[in-house]
């Protein structure tokens, strides 16, 4: 059995939502192979090639000054990096101890616990609540 089908499978971004409030740390979502080949194995920089001090992720807890839905920042969050879900690659949730930033300002991780992995159908959903809830490209004015 692999590390992959040992995960809990999220189909809804309520029930992401739900397991989110229910972690007593702060919880993070990436999109790669999976943590059976990025667990123990920190990320690489593409534009440098530099190694990186740990894991690169999205923090998916929403910010102290956000007042809207959390379901809308999570969606947010899991949008952000969507495109990576190709090739192999799918959303998967994951804790860990903050050891940095990477080139995008996004955590460095180590000490990773993966949590659940992302099903198809929560993909799409998190993405119509973002293009409903949100104006994606939209600059401040």
């Amino acid at each position: 059995m692999t590390v992959e089908q040992d995960l809990v499978r999220v189909e809804r971004l309520d029930e992401l939502v739900e397991l989110l409030d229910a972690l007593d740390e702060p919880a993070y979502v990436r999109f790669s192979a999976g943590p059976a080949l990025d667990v123990g194995h920190p990320s690489i920089d593409g534009e440098s090639g530099l190694l990186l001090p740990g894991l690169s992720a999205s923090r998916l807890r929403a910010e102290p000054w956000w007042d809207r839905p959390a379901r809308e920042w999570v969606a947010r969050k899991v949008c952000q990096y969507a495109h990576l879900a190709r090739d192999g690659r799918f959303a998967w949730v994951l804790t860990g101890r903050e050891v940095g930033r990477g080139p995008d300002s996004e955590p460095l991780l180590a000490d990773v616990v993966p949590v659940a992995r992302l099903g198809e159908a929560l993909l799409e959903e998190a993405d119509a609540v973002y293009r409903t809830a949100f104006t994606p490209g939209r600059m401040p004015g």
